[in-house]
């Protein structure tokens, strides 16, 4: 199956909740995104099952521990989350971390082998630097469709993006919603104000007007996955795009507002 991603994704860390799951494909969502390190492959796996909507409406994607990237390891992992999920194929399969066990030539051999197999449709790596990621693309076959990284107004990643545009690699972006914590950006607020909207819808449609970027959000409840969906609607002009733009240039400035971004494993 040939990569074709969506404007926004359902990411399902901390969900576990097979309801909560079940809606989010009934939504609409065309992309669903889990984990290994999540712990939740089997209740994704009895979402999918339980859903009213066909298995080829939706990219489903999952990742590989950093202990389970030897060559002989991943073929193993890959039936664990097949079973879990209750799937015969992963559309999209990431290395989660370039650490541990991870080695491009060995790791990306296996990858290959499970594409050339039909059970994985496309390789994807995950937190990559584009240096990282330009070893992996020198094995990767056909190639890595997809880097995962953390992306949001206060971490822009124009580095990044500009190599994967270069490269053809899509981004896609984890910690949208600044792990909950928009509603703490003042000027995220003003657009939102401006727009009578929120401030996690402008955060999304920021992300998702980005060339080559599909945001990956989380929500709690039923509502935050309609929330996040209406983001879609929400058209930023030129002037809300320059001041969220801005933001990532000027990220120093909000120490004085108590406004912490911490990367970590908790929210990939």
């Amino acid at each position: 199956m040939a990569l074709d991603l969506p404007p926004i994704g359902f990411g399902t860390l901390d969900i576990t909740d097979v309801d909560l799951l079940t809606a989010g494909i009934e939504m609409g969502y065309e992309y669903v995104d889990t984990a290994q390190f999540y712990g939740n492959e089997s209740a994704v796996g009895d979402a999918i099952e339980r859903a009213d909507v066909d298995r080829d409406e939706f990219t489903l994607a999952t990742k590989l521990w950093y202990d389970s990237l030897g060559y002989d390891d991943v073929h193993d992992a890959v039936e664990g989350s097949l079973d879990r999920l209750g799937v015969d194929t992963i559309d999209l399969l990431y290395v989660h971390w370039p650490l541990g066990d991870y080695d491009p030539e060995e790791t990306l051999e296996a990858y290959n082998e499970l594409v050339a197999e039909g059970t994985v449709s496309n390789i994807g790596v995950s937190n990559f630097s584009p240096e990282i990621l330009d070893t992996a693309l020198e094995y990767a076959d056909p190639t890595v469709a997809a880097n995962q990284i953390e992306l949001h107004p206060l971490l822009q990643q124009e580095r990044s993006r500009e190599f994967h545009r270069e490269r053809g690699v899509q981004t896609t972006a984890y910690g949208p919603l600044l792990g909950g914590r928009a509603e703490m950006i003042p000027e995220l607020g003003g657009i939102a104000e401006k727009h009578d909207t929120t401030e996690s819808s402008v955060a999304l449609a920021w992300a998702q007007q980005l060339d080559g970027v599909m945001p990956i959000a989380g929500a709690e409840t039923e509502s935050h996955l309609r929330e996040n969906l209406d983001s879609l609607d929400l058209e930023l002009d030129d002037e809300d795009v320059e001041t969220i733009d801005t933001l990532g240039r000027e990220i120093k400035a909000y120490g004085s507002n108590g406004v912490s971004i911490d990367p970590g494993v908790d929210r990939l």
